[in-house]
C-alpha cells in the first residue's frame, strides 16, 4: 500500500517503507533523499529475522523549495520503491490526525486524550465523539468536541451505532478510531473495515480477571502488579498486534478502589502513547505483531 497524507505548510516530511529485506535499501532511500533536496534528521530501521522483512522510518527536511519538495521527492522515491516492491507512506511531521473516539462510561482516557490535544501535546483532530451513554458528554462539552450519544439495548441498536461509525469514518475523513474504554464487542464486518486504524485498551488482568470487576477479583488474589495493554483491534477479542503495554508494582495494603485508579491512571497512559506513536507514524506491522519506532 502506497500512500500520501494531506500536506500542509511545513518542510518536514517523515517517511515509513517496508519490503523484503536485502541488501542497498538504505543507501537507495538515502539517494532519493539527496536527488529531491533533502536532509535526514531522524532514520532508523530494523530488519525482522522472523519474516525477512525491512523496516524504516525517516524524518526529512526540505532544504530548498520546501513547497515543491513532495513532488521531487515522490519522483526520486518512485523507482527504489518499485524497485524493492516497497509498502511506503509520506506524511508531513506534526500534522493532526483525524480521530474519531468512540467511549461508553468510563470517563479517564476521554479526558486525557482531550486534554493532550487542546494542550498541543498529542498530533489528533478529534471531530466527533460517539457513545453508547451519556458519561463523558459534559468533557466533550468541555473541550468542545460535538458529541453523539446512541443507546445500545439490543442487537439492531449495535448495527445501527456501527453503521454511524462508518458513515463518521466517510463523513469527517477519519484517519483512526479510538476505543476510549468503548465496552462493546465490535462486529466482524466493522472490525474488517478499520484494520490497522482502530486501537483498543484494556487493563492487563485479560484473560486471568474477566467480567464487570476485575479490580475486585485482581485483589482478593492479591496480584503485584497492575498494568495496561493497547493493540490493534481485529476480529479476535483482544488479541490484535500490540502497541504498547505498561504496569506498576502493587501489593497486599492496597484497597480494591486504589487498584482501580491505579489501572486507569495506566490506561490513559498507555493509551495516549499509542495514539501518539500511531500519529507520528511510528508503528508498522510485520504480521501479527508490530515494530515501534520511538
Amino acid at each position: 500500500m502506497n500512500t500520501i497524507a494531506a500536506s500542509t505548510s511545513d518542510a518536514q516530511w517523515v517517511l515509513t517503507l517496508s519490503c523484503v529485506d536485502g541488501p542497498g535499501i538504505v543507501h537507495a532511500i538515502s539517494g532519493a533523499v539527496v536527488a529531491a533536496g533533502g536532509n535526514i534528521a531522524e532514520s532508523q530501521q530494523f530488519a525482522s529475522a522472523d519474516t525477512g522483512r525491512f523496516f524504516m522510518r525517516l524524518q526529512v527536511e526540505a532544504v530548498a523549495q520546501p513547497d515543491t519538495f513532495e513532488d521531487r521527492f515522490t519522483g526520486a522515491l518512485a523507482p527504489v520503491t518499485e524497485r524493492y516492491h516497497m509498502s511506503w507512506r509520506l506524511d508531513q511531521v506534526g500534522r493532526p490526525v483525524r480521530t474519531l473516539i468512540l467511549a461508553s462510561t468510563a470517563t479517564h482516557c476521554v479526558n486525557d486524550l482531550l486534554y493532550r490535544q487542546r494542550g498541543a501535546q498529542l498530533p489528533i483532530e478529534v471531530p466527533l465523539i460517539l457513545s453508547n451513554h451519556e458519561t463523558v458528554r459534559d468533557i466533550a462539552e468541555f473541550y468542545d468536541v460535538p458529541f453523539e450519544h446512541r443507546a445500545i439495548a439490543n442487537p439492531d441498536d449495535r448495527d445501527a451505532f456501527e453503521a454511524r461509525v462508518l458513515e463518521a469514518v466517510e463523513q469527517h475523513d477519519i484517519e483512526l478510531v479510538v476505543l476510549a474504554r468503548y465496552m462493546q464487542i465490535l462486529s466482524p464486518g466493522l472490525c474488517e473495515a478499520l484494520e490497522g486504524r482502530a486501537i483498543n485498551i484494556h487493563h492487563s488482568f485479560l484473560p486471568g480477571f474477566k467480567g464487570a470487576n476485575p479490580y475486585k477479583q485482581a485483589h482478593q488474589r492479591g496480584v503485584k502488579l497492575i498494568g495496561a495493554t493497547a493493540h490493534f483491534v481485529t476480529t479476535d477479542l483482544d488479541e490484535g498486534p500490540i502497541i504498547e503495554q505498561d504496569v506498576t508494582r502493587v501489593d497486599h495494603s492496597y484497597s480494591p478502589r486504589e487498584l482501580v485508579q491505579l489501572g486507569q491512571d495506566e490506561e490513559a497512559r498507555v493509551l495516549r502513547r499509542a495514539v501518539g506513536w500511531f500519529a507520528e507514524n511510528r508503528i508498522l506491522a510485520d504480521g501479527a505483531r508490530t515494530i515501534i519506532f520511538r
